[in-house]
């Protein structure tokens, strides 16, 4: 099995459509027609949520005349921002076949089919022309790619000049062991930590200025502090799943969030935002 059918097979799980809708029939949304916000948090698979996603685009000068692509889409959370809170064009792509499928079906009930479409693609080899794109997002995404220098030629190559490739990785800021599972790994075979200067290092060979570096770690304490207590409280309850965590990452979601809570305790693992400008 190749690296990114680990990685797929890692996020799939054969039925998160049908989790999805009946959460949202259950805190009484109609899963037919609803508006994106209804399924915050379950679908921003990244520190900090909907807001950290919104602060990013914010950040990176997302507008309703930005043609965004957001790679590792996951179930089109961050897309689906960016096209309703901005008005954003948004291409997402990802190697999950079922986080495609899913982000495209959610994306036309919450009335957005016009503004965020999404493929199935490798963000080491993109399906698309040179400058086909004025910003790129990474949002929890580079954990899970070793081949990192690919992925910032890729970025480099379908940007426009002057684009923005706006990068929000979790990062090694310290040397220390690190206890498996975590959100996006259950063992170290699928996980390609880097530091924020690797990152900058590998940008700056790809062509890119980095614009700025900005380190979340406080954030990232507050808000897996609260994403932990809010996945033992939906394993534990009766009934299916509320809107979170455990919905996509499953039951063990608690203990995932909770060993990458400890690492960012401890200072050595943190949420990193980093811009990258296409000169």
């Amino acid at each position: 099995m190749d690296l990114e059918a680990a990685v797929s097979g890692h996020y799939s799980s054969g039925r998160l459509e049908e989790v999805l809708l009946g959460a949202l029939r259950d805190a009484g949304v109609d899963p037919e027609q609803f508006d994106p916000v209804d399924l915050f948090p379950a679908d921003e698979l990244h520190v900090g949520g909907a807001v950290a996603a919104h602060e990013l685009a914010e950040a990176a000068g997302i507008s309703r005349s930005t043609r965004v692509l957001d790679l590792g889409c996951g179930i089109g959370g961050p897309a689906r921002l960016f096209a309703s809170q901005f008005g954003a064009h948004v291409v997402g792509v990802d190697v999950t076949e079922e986080f495609v499928h899913t982000a495209t079906s959610l994306t036309a009930r919450s009335g957005l089919g016009e503004l965020a479409t999404f493929a199935v693609a490798s963000a080491l080899d993109l399906p698309f022309d040179a400058g086909s794109f004025d910003r790129a997002t990474l949002l929890h995404v580079g954990m899970n790619i070793e081949d990192k220098s690919s992925l910032f030629t890729e970025a480099f190559r379908v940007l426009t000049d002057g684009g923005v490739f706006a990068v929000f990785d979790i990062m090694r800021t310290a040397d220390g062991d690190l206890t498996y599972p975590m959100p996006w790994a259950s063992t170290a075979d699928i996980s390609f930590l880097a530091t924020p200067g690797d990152y900058e290092d590998l940008g700056r060979a790809a062509g890119f200025v980095v614009d700025g570096t900005r380190d979340r770690r406080e954030l990232g304490i507050e808000f897996l502090t609260k994403m932990q207590r809010a996945a033992a409280q939906g394993t534990d309850a009766p009934g299916r799943p509320r809107l979170g965590l455990p919905l996509v990452l499953g039951p063990d979601s608690g203990m995932r969030v909770g060993n990458l809570l400890a690492a960012v305790q401890a200072g050595v693992l943190s949420p990193v935002e980093i811009l990258f400008r296409k000169p």
